[in-house]
């Protein structure tokens, strides 16, 4: 049995360059930026509500390559929920991300109690290979959620990462800390425009 923990860990995962480095950096940092950077592993940090205390939300953001087989297992064992990223523009995106699923179940075991989505992003590009629809479709093979995002455009994404705590069914987490909201996220919800969730 695991210990139990102040942290309440998210893991990110996905091909190379769909975008989950600049979903992460735009949910904590309010920030996005154009150019492509390969990530090892990175943990960002934010503190968030848990069972009407204060916790920590670590969300480790993935390599996007599968160099790292041993990283990805060690991510997937102590991940609490996952995100799994395709690029609505490449449906190899989608493909890749069978494998790492597999291994979630495999090593998680009963996938119903783990809270999981399935993300399309940069939904603000023209150049489509994936409709919603496709992975609506997916999402429901998987028996998880689903949500397009754009991170450029700052849509959905922080959506995303409340949907996300929503399906936490075993203790009560929430990006509000006492319920009341941060500057920062007041500000963000200030910011972030309107946008329809898929």
């Amino acid at each position: 049995m695991p210990e139990p923990s102040n942290d309440y860990r998210v893991v990110v995962f996905g091909a190379a360059g769909v975008g989950k480095s600049s979903l992460v950096l735009r949910f904590v940092r309010g920030t996005f930026r154009e150019a492509y950077v390969p990530t090892v592993e990175d943990t960002y940090r934010q503190v968030i509500s848990c069972d009407k205390s204060v916790c920590t939300l670590q969300i480790t953001d993935t390599a996007g390559s599968h160099q790292f087989p041993a990283m990805q297992r060690l991510s997937i064992s102590k991940g609490d929920a996952f995100i799994l990223v395709y690029s609505v523009t490449s449906r190899q995106s989608m493909e890749e991300l069978q494998p790492i699923y597999e291994q979630i179940c495999q090593i998680k075991g009963d996938i119903r109690k783990t809270p999981m989505m399935l993300v399309g992003n940069k939904s603000d590009e023209s150049q489509r290979e994936l409709d919603a629809a496709e992975g609506e479709a997916l999402a429901g093979k998987w028996r998880c959620s689903f949500m397009e995002t754009s991170a450029k455009m700052n849509c959905n994404v922080q959506e995303l990462f409340q949907e996300l705590l929503n399906l936490e069914k075993r203790r009560t987490v929430s990006l509000q800390v006492d319920g009341k909201k941060s500057k920062q996220q007041k500000k963000k919800d200030k910011l972030s425009g309107q946008c329809s969730v898929m």
